[in-house]
């Protein structure tokens, strides 16, 4: 059976509701808050839902954050690879949120930032099993090279899903080319495609037509890999590196949106559930937008749909 087998960070997610943003030195009070696993917890979770055996290979430590990140592991039924770590705390994300539904974030990272080499060649890597890599990954030396050095290593029919992160605008472009150089599948939105496409010296990418972003992000995967391009309720472009230039156009399910923290994970974690059971990338994409789309309608945490909705959903639409 087909496992994902997750290399990202499960951190807190601190989540803070807001109208709009403050200007800078300023200060509002924010509507709601709370705080719940997120990071990796969110495409874990949306796979595991969606029928996935999935295995979470990041670094828990021992305080208050490693307690709400095991908690919620063993609640969702997640199984970890590693004994938790006795000298430090997980790191947390502070999520603003605004009426808007746009995000912003500021992270702090904690003990999964030790996650190197030594931990990767440890995991047990089966030709049929799906490699999640976060560009989140790639903020500390140890995470960086040791997927740098570990990916080469692991079998070549194991497909890699890439999901770059918003640091991709922060991280210098080389610190990518190893995930790059191995990735199957690279799962971007709008904003970070236009990012990788910029640092490759593509002028203006952010204003170019989201079928031609599709087109150029497919050249800088290897040959046979695909690019998956959300952009939030307009169709999600599919294109892949195969000479022939086409791309598949995915048509979305807006709804008016309530909190789109996560989306992007849950379409993720669906995404590669679907694969793994068979569906071709166009289905699976498909599948992926509608679990997408419930995501929005829920705000807090614990608010990935099961296999049941997604089906249920896509029957109603359908």
């Amino acid at each position: 059976m087909t496992k994902l087998i997750h290399t990202g960070s499960v951190i807190v997610d601190q989540v803070l509701r807001i109208d709009r943003l403050p200007e800078s030195g300023g200060d509002i009070v924010a509507t709601d808050s709370y705080s719940t696993a997120g990071g990796a917890m969110n495409s874990l979770l949306a796979a595991a839902r969606d029928g996935m055996d999935v295995l979470y290979c990041g670094l828990v430590g021992t305080g208050m954050n490693a307690s709400v990140i095991a908690q919620a592991l063993e609640a969702a039924g997640i199984r970890e690879s590693y004994e938790r770590q006795t000298d430090a705390d997980n790191g947390y994300c502070v999520a603003l949120v605004e009426d808007s539904a746009e995000r912003t974030f500021i992270t702090s990272i904690g003990v999964e930032g030790r996650f190197g080499l030594e931990h990767l060649e440890a995991i047990d890597v089966q030709p049929d099993d799906i490699v999640y890599v976060s560009g989140y990954s790639l903020a500390t030396p140890e995470n960086a090279d040791g997927l740098a050095a570990w990916l080469p290593q692991i079998p070549q029919t194991t497909t890699v899903f890439v999901d770059p992160s918003p640091l991709v605008t922060e991280l210098p472009v080389e610190a990518f080319a190893p995930l790059l150089a191995r990735c199957n599948i690279l799962s971007t939105n709008e904003r970070e495609a236009a990012a990788i496409l910029a640092a490759r010296g593509v002028d203006n990418s952010e204003n170019l037509d989201p079928e031609t972003v599709a087109r150029l992000l497919s050249d800088v995967v290897s040959e046979g890999s695909w690019v998956v391009v959300r952009n939030g309720e307009e169709a999600t472009r599919v294109c892949c590196n195969d000479g022939s230039g086409d791309v598949h156009v995915i048509p979305t399910y807006p709804q008016i949106p309530v909190d789109t923290n996560g989306c992007g994970d849950v379409h993720a974690g669906v995404l590669l559930a679907g694969l793994s059971q068979g569906l071709g990338i166009e289905a699976a994409v498909d599948r992926a937008n509608a679990a997408a789309a419930i995501k929005a309608t829920r705000s807090g945490p614990d608010s990935a749909p099961t296999t049941a909705e997604i089906d249920a959903f896509l029957s109603a639409a359908s």
